[in-house]
């Protein structure tokens, strides 16, 4: 049996494919339009997912006409367009239901917490559930208009960026601000319904310090907030484990603080709405299944030799690698990657320039798991460049610290990802540095490259060499 996971008419739609219980293809369908967050399937990720065979059944992330009743109160519209491809029953599940059930059943875990923080679903927009074994439970939840992931938005607006897209940045800009300034008049904002934003709040402020300072204090309460549903999630489940998904499990900056009320930590490596894609086949089939690894995507065969990558890198110091299968979720893993020497202090600046971003943007550096703790202060695995932590040895590795001395670390050993694994080691040996820097092989604005046609584009464009 053939099943389908949905998630669209939203931003970031993705699709799923399962065969039985073996998951066998994820992406987001931005990888096949070529259009940021493309909200809508397309033809190309539909005929792709149809090499696997015709589904015999398609599970929705969300239910549509819960959905529909909220998005008429606040004014908005919704349609379903999907009918025009498929012919096959659809379930529906909740929408954060879908997040809590990708996150625990591909998780190791017998029982856990789950937290699920994000925008809005139907109406939730804060959950915590209880999972054993194939049962989860709502414990809690907070509902629209009250929600911390549209506040956080609305501040990502307030600051010139955009929402929905760009909280990430302003992850990145709070390390330059007072978060002491404007910390309880932003607090206050909290409160508030934000579905259309805070454009008007505080028009004095408008310098680019002033945006460091939102930046800063929105980061600083958004910490308090996210330690207060901790707390409330350790004393509502007693389970040493917490699975952590929604768009707000990307906040990598807060996310360490887990670590202070859980011994172990699942966030899977798309934990926003793209994930859902799996959760909802998930929420259907009310099992664990064999995590493997996000490398799911579209599939580049032909793999370069890790030898000439980095004798590429020795001479060139950046490089781009597509191969393999591409990663479901935001982050690059080894797969799509723009690589480069982490040591130079002009480095940076190079990436940035190339990548078309903000000087002031560090990167995420990917590392030999076993060399991890002797650079950077992290005791546990980060696969998936969930956590940001002190680097230990910031003036080596400039081009992969933030101005705060932090880094968000990527770890990697030969099982997950042998490729990535192996010229990870030949960097080593030829350089006595375990790491690289690595960074999404795109630009800002676009998605990540895809397939061949897109790394000759790239390269042609870029001009930066594209190993494929």
């Amino acid at each position: 049996m053939i099943t389908w996971g949905i998630s669209s008419e939203s931003h970031n739609a993705a699709l799923s494919v399962f065969v039985l219980d073996n998951l066998l293809f994820a992406s987001e369908s931005e990888r096949f339009s070529g259009i940021k967050n493309d909200p809508q399937l397309n033809d190309g990720i539909i005929s792709h997912a149809l090499q696997y065979g015709k589904p015999s059944r398609v599970c929705w992330y969300e239910n549509p006409y819960k959905k529909q009743v909220r998005q008429l109160l606040a004014g908005q519209g919704w349609q379903e367009n999907f009918r025009k491809y498929i012919d096959a029953p659809i379930h529906y599940c909740d929408h954060h239901y879908s997040h809590a059930c990708a996150g625990f059943f591909t998780s190791r875990y017998n029982d856990s917490a789950i937290v699920v923080i994000d925008a809005i679903g139907e109406f939730q927009t804060l959950t915590i559930w209880e999972a054993q074994g194939n049962k989860i439970k709502l414990k809690y939840q907070e509902r629209y208009p009250q929600s911390v992931g549209l506040w956080y938005s609305a501040m990502t607006q307030r600051c010139g960026l955009k929402p929905n897209e760009e909280e990430y940045i302003l992850m990145g800009m709070s390390a330059y601000g007072d978060p002491d300034r404007l910390r309880e008049d932003i607090r206050d904002l909290t409160h508030l319904n934000l579905h259309r934003g805070c454009k008007s709040w505080r028009p004095d402020l408008t310098t680019e310090q002033d945006m460091y300072d939102i930046a800063a204090a929105t980061q600083d309460v958004y910490s308090d907030l996210f330690e207060s549903t901790l707390k409330r999630a350790k004393k509502l489940v007693k389970s040493k484990n917490l699975v952590l998904m929604g768009g707000c499990a990307l906040n990598c900056a807060a996310n360490p603080i887990a670590y202070k009320y859980f011994d172990d930590v699942w966030i899977m490596p798309a934990p926003g709405d793209s994930g859902s894609a799996i959760g909802a086949v998930l929420a259907y089939k009310k099992k664990h299944i064999e995590w493997k690894g996000p490398y799911l995507g579209y599939d580049i065969k032909k793999k370069a030799s890790n030898l000439s990558i980095v004798n590429y890198l020795l001479n060139h110091q950046i490089c781009g690698v597509a191969r393999g299968r591409a990663e479901f979720g935001p982050r690059a893993l080894g797969n799509r990657s723009l690589f480069a020497d982490p040591r130079g202090s002009e480095i940076k600046d190079r990436v940035n320039e190339i990548k078309l971003r903000q000087k002031f943007r560090p990167f995420a550096p990917v590392i030999m798991e076993e060399f991890a703790s002797e650079y950077f202060d992290l005791s546990h695995s980060s696969p998936y460049m969930q956590h940001v932590v002190k680097c230990l040895r910031p003036d080596e590795f400039p081009a992969i610290v933030h101005v705060d001395g932090t880094s968000r670390v990527q770890t990697v050993n030969e099982q997950q990802n042998p490729d990535l694994y192996e010229l990870l080691r030949l960097f080593y040996d030829a350089t006595g540095c375990p790491m690289l820097l690595n960074t999404s092989l795109n630009v800002k604005g676009k998605p990540m490259v895809n397939n061949e046609a897109d790394c000759i584009k790239w390269q042609e464009v870029y001009g930066v060499r594209v190993f494929s």
